[in-house]
């Protein structure tokens, strides 16, 4: 049987992490998709030059009726380079926006990728963002953002750009944990009723495992009479960069370390070219606690981890979604997330912390009483972040029947 002819184009510059699982969950679940990316390596090239790359290898296709891209790609470029393309339904979609993305060293060329981004959008026809958060700070961004411009600067892009823009959230494709499995370290159900194999980071590098379990500590399942005995079970599931400010985390752990409290560790998440420093240092003065160090290349152990926590912490400085945090809480770990960035428009008041030593106190009384975590009804709906419930929108979104 012939193939029905391709409607929407799907292109990602940097197929890696969430940015892939998005596009594989779009090219599964809709209807007659072309696929087209490059890996996820060395992203600041991807951004500069994968237009030009997409430009010379997406076919000529008079099928064609809606393009969906993220905002890695320079779809202003893309689109003067192939007029062809012009006419589709444009919509770009933003994981992240370059405005008010921390960098470590200011530079002038880096000027160019949130510039990027504002063309990108003043060319799409939806401009869509997976929070609020996301959205918010790219629009009020934009008037100062502009204003390094030396002169001639264009004034009031945010008013064109307003009407595009929606929120519409990562569909997170949550795996079938039932309370049960929490309970029994053999009886984890890691089925996802979504069929994907890939759990969600944010990478934006080539991976690199350093995976360390410890297999002399017993991991003792919950729920049992002694949840008041067993030490705090700690996880940190996040890419080991600058930006999710892992030395507020294990600043934190050392001073309730030097109170001398009970706590066990793991440190997940994934590891790029350049590894911040503290990382060894805090795998040396911690590792009497450490019961998991480094990522895990297999799902079911990863979700097996989660599953055995009882507290998931942020210390983010970035964030516009944080698929990390959710999969946890999807798998019954208390959170404790920064009063900022996207997290007050996820979780409720009780699980944000606004200063370091909130947070530090908020865990020295966990330590002291674990039970308290581990019996705690968790107030966040994970399931309006799902597939299931996000999927009519993005059909919607994709529908062809021109911008």
């Amino acid at each position: 049987m012939e193939s029905e002819a391709p409607v929407v184009l799907l292109v990602e510059p940097f197929y890696g992490g969430s940015h892939k699982q998005l596009i594989d969950l779009l090219n599964a679940n809709i209807d007659n998709c072309s696929v087209f990316t490059l890996p996820a390596k060395k992203w600041h090239w991807k951004a500069r030059t994968s237009a030009l790359h997409f430009s010379q290898t997406i076919p000529t296709c008079p099928s064609y009726r809606v393009l969906f891209s993220s905002s890695v790609l320079n779809l202003c470029e893309l689109v003067a380079l192939r007029p062809d393309l012009a006419h589709l339904k444009k919509v770009l979609y933003f994981h992240e926006n370059q405005l008010v993305y921390p960098v470590r060293k200011h530079q002038d060329r880096d000027f160019q990728y949130g510039y990027n981004q504002v063309l990108s959008c003043l060319v799409s026809d939806v401009v869509v963002f997976n929070s609020c958060f996301n959205m918010d700070s790219f629009l009020s961004s934009i008037s100062s953002f502009m204003k390094t411009i030396p002169d001639h600067r264009p004034r009031d892009l945010d008013q064109l750009i307003r009407p595009k823009c929606v929120v519409l959230s990562y569909p997170v494709q949550f795996p079938d944990v039932s309370r049960s499995s929490r309970l029994s370290d053999t009886n984890l159900s890691c089925h996802n009723p979504d069929s994907s194999e890939e759990f969600s980071s944010e990478e934006q590098g080539s991976r690199q495992s350093t995976s360390k379990t410890r297999t002399d500590q017993k991991l003792v399942p919950k729920g049992d009479s002694e949840d008041h005995m067993k030490p705090l079970h700690i996880v940190w599931p996040h890419r080991w960069e600058h930006d999710k400010n892992p030395e507020l985390f294990f600043s934190t752990l050392l001073k309730l370390k030097d109170k001398q409290l009970h706590f066990h560790v793991s440190v997940l998440g994934e590891t790029f070219t350049d590894v911040p420093e503290i990382f060894l240092e805090a795998r040396r003065l911690l590792d009497s606690h450490i019961l998991n160090w480094g990522f895990q290349s297999n799902k079911e152990d990863y979700l097996r981890v989660l599953c055995q926590a009882d507290v998931v912490v942020s210390t983010a400085k970035h964030e516009f979604f944080g698929v990390a945090m959710l999969e946890a809480v999807h798998c019954g770990c208390f959170p404790l997330c920064p009063k900022a960035l996207v997290y007050p428009e996820i979780f409720p008041a009780e699980y944000l912390y606004s200063t370091p030593e909130q947070l530090f106190k908020r865990l020295q009384e966990l330590c002291r009483r674990p039970d308290v975590a581990r019996r705690h009804i968790l107030k966040v709906d994970t399931s309006s972040f799902s597939w299931t419930s996000l999927k009519q929108r993005f059909e919607t979104l994709l529908a062809g029947g021109g911008p």
